[in-house]
């Protein structure tokens, strides 16, 4: 629960110059309705080793990071790490073909890692007893819509343990339970 308080923290604190000079504006502008840029929004449909749909997992592109969308079901109970592999493919049971985590600088795995964090590291998944989980998420460790699509394309994957955000390479996440392919939407 700690974890989760610092991470609210941390991204309330990244939020409140944003916040600030909004509020500084003597008129605010009128709010618009942009559809994001063709290209600029991607999703993912989650299946489990066994190839069973688990949900899907959406991610657009904003002005200030990625926001990530998801509905899943079907998983176990618990708390689950959640990341962006680098590469496009899942092959079942073991979905080791997604590759490690999507980091193209090379920094060190884990949110809370002092030479971290990877572009694929997010926060984790808290899964109810009725194996359900829907989340937003927002990730502004430059990660793009755009970057994932490289030549050999990106998966998201739910890993079977929580991820303890500072032990490199993986955060000690354990197996990977479930994954999807990031497509264009």
């Amino acid at each position: 629960m700690k974890i989760r308080a610092l991470l609210t923290a941390v991204a309330l604190t990244a939020a409140v110059p944003a916040v600030a000079q909004e509020g500084a504006a003597a008129t605010p502008p009128p709010a618009e309705k942009k559809t994001p840029p063709k290209g600029q929004t991607a999703k993912a449909l989650v299946k489990d080793s066994q190839g069973k749909d688990v949900g899907e997992i959406t991610f657009e592109q904003t002005k200030h990071g990625v926001l990530i969308k998801g509905t899943l079901s079907n998983l176990p109970p618990g708390e689950h790490a959640f990341h962006v592999h680098e590469v496009g493919k899942c092959e079942a049971p073991a979905f080791t073909t997604a590759g490690g985590h999507f980091n193209p600088t090379k920094k060190a795995h884990g949110l809370l890692a002092p030479k971290g964090k990877h572009h694929g590291d997010l926060p984790n998944l808290y899964v109810g007893q009725d194996g359900k989980v829907q989340f937003d998420t927002f990730s502004q460790n430059g990660l793009t819509v755009k970057s994932m699509f490289d030549k050999d394309g990106s998966a998201v994957v739910i890993h079977a343990k929580e991820d303890d955000y500072h032990t490199d390479p993986t955060g000690d996440a354990g197996g990977r339970i479930a994954c999807g392919v990031v497509e264009k939407s």
